[in-house]
């Protein structure tokens, strides 16, 4: 046996070369972002596995093989970890449902393997090693807590007209019949019964607040939305979806959601946190980053149907401004009608970066900035804004669902002058691999 041979420009050759589909036995050393765990044969690539736990022996089935690297998921567990569980859906495990990564695992256990994966992505892009502690929503903290959260689900459907899921980076449908992490409210829609005839998607969304419940249904080849079925007993809206036009067939085109102490109108195609209990606490936790006061000028970039613009609003008070940038049509709509009642909080409707490319003239200097923005992360003009000290802003709150975007964006500033004050973390999505962050930046006084 050889040893792995690297020269300039080439990729090292591994004693052993893996075939897909091919059984191999494997130590599990470590966790990595997207729900693997991480294998690193003396003789052979790493292996990223699925279904397996930090400790654990197994033996996996090879499912991709590149020039650097393998993947795997584990079908036998030779030595398992004292944080194993059964998972309590018979939907996740190898080949099935790609929905939930870690239901073999127990919930703190879960939670210790996000905070993991965070400080790995920490220490990777942003240089910094921080201690991390994933917080579970109210609600989790009980035995048996993780299911029943998620109030949207969308499910493909297949050419024979079932609703399901799509197993792990596959196009497969698994036919499910019941997602046990979904909503109560979604589950009693019953999706996944039925039978969905020339349909390519079938969305479903409940307010846990209002208990409201809307479909969207998205026709295949594109058909008329005339042509979907609106007779689906207990949503209280049907829609159809053609490109990024909702059309409502029946009922009407919003749910109320609660947070924050307070109703939020949220049109069916707008983004709203999936947790029952997320945006509560993470409006909390913007509050806390941001430690508003009366007077205040405050951005919300990214700001969807307005939820931290309308907690920050009563704050800053009629001496203050809170302005929202967004480019969804709908989501401004909302933001407006959310914001109704403070005049001092206007909505601009624009994508992020364009208005910050030209300059943010239209926007007010601001001492407070929040952004949620999509998975992608920060927009490079939002970065290059917020490192122009001559905008004023001072303390930034940075809502992240993901650790890898978010620690590279939190070292682009650090290079620019702010310093990372404070890091929290929800366990808003159970049984996933996600999670989500809010991070505290101050400007260096230095």
């Amino acid at each position: 046996m050889t040893s792995p041979i690297a020269r300039a420009g080439h990729v090292p050759a591994f004693p052993v070369a893996y075939q897909k589909g091919q059984l191999i036995q494997l130590t599990i050393v470590d966790v990595a972002h997207g729900g693997w765990c991480v294998a690193r044969p003396d003789d052979g690539p790493v292996v990223f596995v699925r279904h397996a736990l930090p400790g654990e022996t197994v033996r996996a089935r090879v499912t991709e093989v590149t020039s650097r690297l393998a993947r795997a998921e584990a079908v036998e567990i030779l030595t398992p970890s004292p944080d194993r569980v059964e998972a309590p859906c018979p939907h996740a495990g190898p080949g099935r449902c790609g929905g939930c990564d870690w239901q073999h695992a127990a919930l703190p256990a879960q939670r210790s393997l996000k905070a993991v994966v965070v400080r790995q992505q920490l220490r990777r892009l942003a240089g910094l090693d921080r201690e991390i502690i994933v917080e579970p929503l109210p609600g989790d903290e009980e035995p048996g807590a993780g299911l029943g959260w998620r109030t949207r689900v969308q499910f493909a459907v297949r050419p024979d007209g079932v609703a399901g899921l799509r197993a792990h980076r596959s196009h497969e449908v698994i036919d499910i019949g019941e997602c046990l992490i979904a909503h109560p409210g979604l589950t009693d829609l019953g999706v996944p019964a039925r039978r969905w005839p020339a349909t390519s998607s079938v969305e479903a969304l409940t307010s846990a607040g209002s208990g409201e419940r809307a479909v969207i249904i998205s026709r295949s080849g594109g058909g008329p939305a005339g042509s979907a079925r609106p007779d689906i007993p207990g949503a209280d809206a049907v829609l159809t979806r053609a490109g990024r036009r909702l059309t409502p067939v029946r009922g009407r085109a919003y749910l109320s959601q609660r947070a924050a102490g307070r109703d939020w109108r949220v049109s069916a195609g707008v983004f709203w946190q999936v947790h029952p209990g997320a945006a509560d606490a993470l409006a909390d936790a913007v509050m806390t980053a941001l430690e508003p006061r009366a007077g205040d000028v405050a951005l919300d970039l990214y700001c969807g149907a307005g939820l931290f613009a309308g907690v920050l609003a009563p704050v800053a008070g009629p001496g203050g401004t809170v302005a929202g940038v967004e480019a969804d049509a709908a989501a401004v709509r909302d933001a407006r009608h959310n914001l109704r009642h403070w005049p001092w909080a206007r909505v601009r409707k624009g994508d992020v970066a364009a208005v910050l490319r030209r300059g943010g003239a239209s926007l007010p200097p601001a001492r407070l900035v929040v952004a949620d923005p999509p998975r992608s992360g920060l927009a490079r003009e939002v970065i290059e804004y917020l490192g122009a000290a001559g905008h004023g802003a001072a303390r930034f709150a940075y809502v992240s669902c993901d650790p890898a975007t978010l620690a590279r964006d939190i070292g682009l500033l650090m290079a620019r002058g702010w310093v990372l004050a404070g890091l929290r973390a929800f366990d808003a999505f159970p049984m996933t691999h996600h999670v989500e962050c809010v991070a505290t930046l101050v400007r260096d006084p230095a």
